[in-house]
């Protein structure tokens, strides 16, 4: 979808030619770009974008002053999209925790379209990592449109389900809505709400929020200020002393109070922002710290437990010990696999083995169908053995075969009971797959047996998905019955850095075994997840849950440090005023309860999903996105509300004058993709492509062969020149295209 978006982008700007501002023309289009990377760098969006989409090219003209246009022929199939000019741009940051909130007010017109005709209008967001998006509102034409999430349950047979273009995830971080039918000239005013995950690194918090406008989308005409705002709030919520290290942007500081921060930034600017919003900060502390927030339940929360959020901090301390590693790296082969991602999946584990130190122990287990070891038993981390690692990585990794998980993880936990047991090491396995397999839950099954017969050093799995093939609800399943962490690339461009980042983070534990004793003295008590994973080097954990009774006034945490002896950490207990805990921590509740969802197959656990997902307008499986449309003006027979939407309500609104609704497509990733696995296809995102049949590609073949000659032959100028000539050079001209032609169909025919 996305190479088709950029073809549409690139479209959209040669169609906008056309458009004929005056002679006080102040829009620049962008240089030609041949290299397919580049062309994707240049016109996916790196800001908040809108888009006049362009099925026919003859109402494209300046709504103020029309000019003159040569007719064209034809429709633009898929349609072209038009970067609309932008009058404003305004957001509001904050930082709470481990989670960015951003709120984005902008204005868009509709600048490409006769001011006597429409078009549909689409709206592209992307966000930071791991972006969820939390709504969308746009006022236009005395029309509203209001997002609202509802349970799947409550969508069925109610209303038309969206295509794909009409509204979803372009990719990953890139979420899409088009609005229908916007007249030439129109002022669109656009407020979208999204939350995404703090970055960490190297001991710094960074916030990043897409803020690169390209420069066409300046409004044309004198070149008048504009101005763009950003409002940003810290509250890192420990209470120690945030440290500001960069900005990407000026900001001014307006308030500062114990451990909270607040900036904004505002300038009158003749062209709109053309850098990525960047601020990175740091938390003072010398040693581990940790913290207790408390917090009561708003009136309206369906659950009326008290909440808590348990933080952890490694602080400054950068000498600390890490465990000793014993460690094997499980590796997915299959046919899949073949290319772009297994080579970077190659490139990524002969960086980590190249971290590991002498004292460590490791071995690799490649697997397809069958499984290919490296050594059959943990060998030393010497030089020697790490260069004779790499060379066999880059002759056994080759992609063939099936998808068979159990059996390599099987073969990975006897390695390591196999291997003598050291003072300070931690057993650890990584598993990196792109496929889906049957016995899922079995293997979950098997390996909580062996966790519990392991005792509390038992081995930590932590997984790394590529793609939306494989079963990203089964690999974080696999990381929370073990204390492991889970990451995921499902995008090959991003599979290096974040395989690399899990192998290098997950692997340098400082703080395992961790246990809170005050959870025995409260009721109904809920953690997320149900044990605490282990505390890594330079990097913070959260978690979260729900509970009944009162914490008692000191709290200690419990754990082992590298050198195998018992260490405490005393929580400061502390109100959180001005942190909505159920907001924070709402996705990654979700996640977790998900997984369980979908390794207990509990109707009460997805019900209750749909509910936190409704409530805190995080999307999940089990709850779809509608877009409700208001007729400003026009009376409906029933007044309803989109604060909670359910089957019945849709009905009503479907019936009902003055409104009309959309469903869009599901916004999660789904449970895996068995017959993608079983028929070898790379991984993507989206739904997989099929193999074609060979009639259809013949057809499809033998159309882009016409299509090519028709671009080349069909412009303006070959019909000027075509109405001057006579009968006899006419007939001439036909023949000599129809003999092309045909040798054309010959050619493709000789290629299939």
């Amino acid at each position: 979808m996305a190479e088709e978006f950029v073809k549409s982008v690139e479209d959209g700007i040669k169609l906008s030619k056309r458009i004929y501002f005056g002679k006080d023309r102040n829009v620049t289009p962008p240089r030609a770009i041949s290299i397919v990377s580049e062309k994707q760098q240049q016109y996916l969006p790196a800001s908040p974008m809108m888009y006049g989409v362009i099925s026919d090219p003859s109402i494209v003209d300046n709504p103020d002053i029309p000019s003159y246009q040569p007719h064209v022929h034809g429709r633009c199939d898929p349609p072209a999209l038009i970067p609309l000019q932008m009058n404003s741009i305004e957001m509001e940051v904050n930082v709470w925790l481990d989670t960015v909130f951003v709120s984005m007010i902008g204005s868009w017109r509709v600048h490409c379209v006769m001011g006597s005709r429409s078009c549909d209008c689409r709206i592209a967001i992307p966000m930071g990592n791991q972006g969820s998006i939390l709504g969308v509102e746009v006022e236009v034409n005395r029309r509203s449109f209001h997002s609202q999430l509802t349970s799947v349950e409550d969508t069925t047979d109610c209303v038309k389900l969206a295509k794909v273009e009409d509204g979803g995830f372009l990719k990953p971080n890139i979420f899409t809505l088009t609005i229908p039918q916007i007249d030439g000239g129109a002022n669109i005013s656009v407020k979208a709400n999204w939350s995404q995950k703090l970055a960490f690194d190297a001991g710094q918090f960074t916030v990043n929020i897409p803020f690169s406008f390209p420069e066409y989308v300046t409004p044309a005409g004198k070149k008048i200020a504009k101005r763009e705002k950003i409002k940003l709030n810290v509250n890192p919520g420990i209470g120690s002393e945030v440290l500001c290290k960069a900005s990407s942007h000026p900001l001014k500081e307006i308030r500062r109070q114990a451990g909270k921060l607040a900036f904004s930034y505002e300038a009158d600017v003749l062209t709109w922002s053309n850098m990525e919003f960047n601020f990175s900060y740091a938390v003072s502390s010398k040693d581990i710290s940790a913290g207790l927030l408390l917090q009561s339940p708003p009136v309206d929360d369906l659950d009326q437990r008290e909440m808590f959020c348990i933080h952890l901090h490694t602080g400054n301390h950068q000498t600390r010990k890490v465990f000793r590693r014993k460690v094997v790296f499980v590796i997915d082969t299959s046919a899949s696999m073949k290319g772009k991602p297994l080579e970077a999946v190659k490139s990524a584990l002969s960086a980590a083995l190249s971290k590991l130190s002498p004292e460590d122990l490791f071995s690799i287990i490649a697997f397809n169908g069958e499984t290919y070891l490296f050594s059959s038993s943990l060998v030393p981390a010497t030089k020697e053995t790490i260069e004779n690692a790499t060379q066999w990585i880059s002759i056994n990794f080759i992609a063939e075969g099936g998808t068979n998980i159990l059996l390599p993880l099987n073969q990975a936990i006897d390695m390591l009971s196999g291997a003598s047991e050291t003072f300070d090491s931690m057993p650890l396995i990584f598993l990196v797959t792109d496929g889906t397999v049957e016995d899922e839950k079995h293997i979950c099954d098997v390996m909580k047996s062996h966790m519990k017969n392991k005792g509390s050093m038992s081995p930590r799995i932590s997984t790394f998905g590529i793609g939306t093939y494989c079963n990203h609800y089964f690999l974080q399943m696999l990381a929370q019955i073990s204390r492991g962490y889970y990451y995921a690339a499902y995008e090959v461009d991003s599979l290096y850095v974040r395989m690399q980042k899990l192998l290098t983070e997950a692997s340098s534990i400082i703080y395992a075994n961790i246990t809170i004793d005050s959870f025995d003295n409260l009721h109904g008590v809920e953690v997320y997840p149900s044990l605490f994973p282990d505390l890594l080097s330079g990097m913070p954990l959260t978690v979260s849950g729900r509970y009944e009774g009162r914490f008692p006034d000191s709290v200690k945490i419990k754990g082992v440090l590298a050198d195998m002896s018992n260490y405490e950490v005393d929580l400061k207990l502390q109100q959180a005023k001005d942190i909505p805990l159920d907001r924070v921590f709402a996705k990654k509740q979700i996640d977790v309860l998900t997984a369980q969802a979908w390794y207990t197959q509990s109707k009460k656990l997805e019900e209750k999903i749909a509910r936190m997902s409704i409530q805190t307008g995080i999307p999940s499986e089990y709850t779809r996105m509608v877009v409700l449309q208001i007729d400003v003006g026009k009376k409906a027979s029933d007044p309803i509300g989109i604060q909670e939407v359910n089957k019945l309500d849709l009905q009503k609104m479907v019936d009902s004058e003055g409104r009309k609704i959309m469903l869009l497509q599901c916004l999660g990733i789904g449970f895996g993709n068995l017959t993608a696995t079983t028929e070898s296809i790379p991984p993507g995102w989206g739904e997989p492509e099929l193999p074609e049949p060979v009639a259809d590609a013949f057809v499809k073949a033998a159309s882009n062969c016409c299509s090519s000659l028709a671009d080349l032959c069909c412009c303006m100028n070959c019909i000027r020149c075509c109405s001057s000539m006579n009968n006899q050079c006419g007939i001439l001209i036909v023949q000599l295209c129809g003999g092309l032609a045909c040798l054309g169909c010959f050619s493709c025919c000789g290629d299939d």
